[in-house]
């Protein structure tokens, strides 16, 4: 299965164009929170119509799967907690969002909130310990922000994790979190794209002005995940250790490069 990631697009529609433009040569695009812009002077229910119609051409290409991030949140819940209501909507048009999990042949993909209180942070918790139930030879979590005291959480003077994820992947060692929220941390001493809690890879691909955007492919079967960003390319194999500094990536692997990406395996 080949996947690409991007997250914290932020209502830009450049990068947004770059994504609907290059979807078809994945099979799974995972759009990791921050859709909106909350600094934008566009209307907030503007921003999201035009986002949901990317979504609309993103998903005709491939299957698509997002999260909410905080820049996304435009309603509360019963307990007063903020929540991205709008991208609840996306459901009825098969872009899997928040609360849901997917199985892809043996890949279980899970798509968490944004949690903004006590309430929808036991609402994740709970939505895991479900999840867990189903897992499958490989699970993937959806995350918009990365877990704390990490790397990938990295702002340059502090950390911006959050403390919930960082014990949820200690109890449930996925295989694979995808997040973003902290655009700085791939570019600043000390930071990264990436790391490794335990069995679990974490990845991050930071956020940076231009397109096309920083983004991760990755491909299951060759086990290797590749960063991609204007301050340089690095690779992971996932079968291996993590070691640091990551390596630099100085030529493309054959199977980015010998065609078109294999028939996405079959859901169920």
């Amino acid at each position: 299965m080949r996947l690409l990631l991007v997250s914290d697009l932020h209502y830009s529609l450049p990068l947004f164009d770059w994504v609907a433009e290059v979807a078809g040569d994945f099979d799974v695009v995972v759009m990791a929170g921050d859709h909106l812009d909350l600094a934008s002077l566009v209307d907030g229910r503007a921003q999201a119509a035009v986002v949901k119609k990317y979504f609309s051409r993103i998903e005709a290409k491939t299957r698509l799967l997002i999260c909410s991030g905080n820049h996304d949140l435009d309603s509360k819940n019963a307990a007063g907690e903020k929540m991205a209501k709008w991208l609840l909507g996306a459901r009825n048009k098969g872009v899997l969002s928040d609360g849901e999990s997917l199985a892809i042949g043996d890949t279980l993909f899970t798509m968490c909130p944004w949690w903004d209180g006590p309430v929808s942070q036991a609402e994740v918790g709970a939505q895991l310990a479900d999840a867990a139930k189903e897992r499958r030879k490989r699970w993937i979590w959806i995350y918009h922000a990365p877990p704390a005291d990490s790397p990938v959480a990295w702002g340059g003077q502090r950390y911006y994790g959050d403390d919930a994820l960082q014990k949820w992947i200690k109890k449930y060692q996925p295989d694979i979190v995808m997040s973003g929220h902290v655009h700085e941390a791939p570019y600043v001493e000390n930071g990264s794209w990436v790391d490794r809690i335990g069995a679990t890879w974490i990845f991050n691909t930071g956020h940076y002005l231009g397109a096309p955007p920083a983004h991760i492919v990755m491909d299951t079967e060759a086990g290797e995940a590749l960063w991609f960003s204007a301050a340089g390319n690095q690779y992971i194999r996932l079968e291996e250790e993590l070691t640091r500094p990551v390596p630099k990536l100085t030529a493309l692997p054959d199977w980015l490069t010998a065609g078109d990406p294999p028939p996405a395996p079959s859901q169920g």
